[in-house]
């Protein structure tokens, strides 16, 4: 079972998200451009920032903090982000059946684009044609697998939520005491990986 980062209370509300693609460009003697997209989807870098985290026998966010951030050995181990505005899919479509096909992919779009899910964490509902399932198929991580291959032409959807499969992407973290018992983490930044 993944590990899913820990949700404390002394997050700051301001996070910093970004895509990230990798390109290559070789450019000609004439200027002239030769581009090729290295990725099939962005890679996502989080930026949280902790204002207080509490170190007393009853309140230990530090130690939940820095334990969950030793546990994966620092940029080293993988788990799961739940991001508070961007965990949940409804009416997505995933694929249209073919009649040999039996895995699919979890998708969900954003802003028209539609890029793979790092996991499902709940809410799972899948439709063929529009008819819920209630079994005949199965979920790990972001795979959805039928016992039955769904027909030709037969639309997929799924409602769930879903997470970002990252790692740290320091091997540092710094924490930083400005009163007794009290800390403050001024950045963590995570990066998704390809599960």
């Amino acid at each position: 079972m993944t590990l899913i980062y820990p949700n404390l209370p002394g997050r700051a509300y301001e996070v910093q998200k970004t895509p990230t693609w990798s390109t290559r460009i070789l450019t000609a003697a004439s200027g002239r451009e030769t581009r090729m997209a290295m990725w099939s989807a962005p890679k996502w870098e989080f930026r949280l920032k902790y204002e207080v985290l509490r170190d007393t026998p009853t309140e230990n966010e530090l130690q939940i903090l820095l334990g969950f951030f030793n546990q994966q050995q620092g940029s080293f181990g993988s788990f799961l982000l739940i991001d508070p505005d961007d965990n949940q899919a409804t009416g997505q479509t995933i694929a249209v059946g073919d009649g040999t096909t039996a895995s699919f992919t979890l998708v969900r779009t954003f802003g028209g684009y539609v890029e793979p899910v790092g996991a499902v964490v709940g809410g799972l509902t899948i439709y063929v044609n529009g008819a819920r399932q209630t079994s005949g198929y199965s979920v790990a991580g972001n795979a959805l697998t039928f016992s039955r291959p769904p027909a030709s032409g037969a639309v997929i959807s799924a409602d769930f939520q879903y997470a970002f499969l990252v790692r740290f992407k320091d091997d540092a973290i710094t924490a930083e005491r400005f009163l007794r018992q009290m800390w403050s983490v001024g950045e963590v930044n995570l990066i998704t990986v390809r599960g």
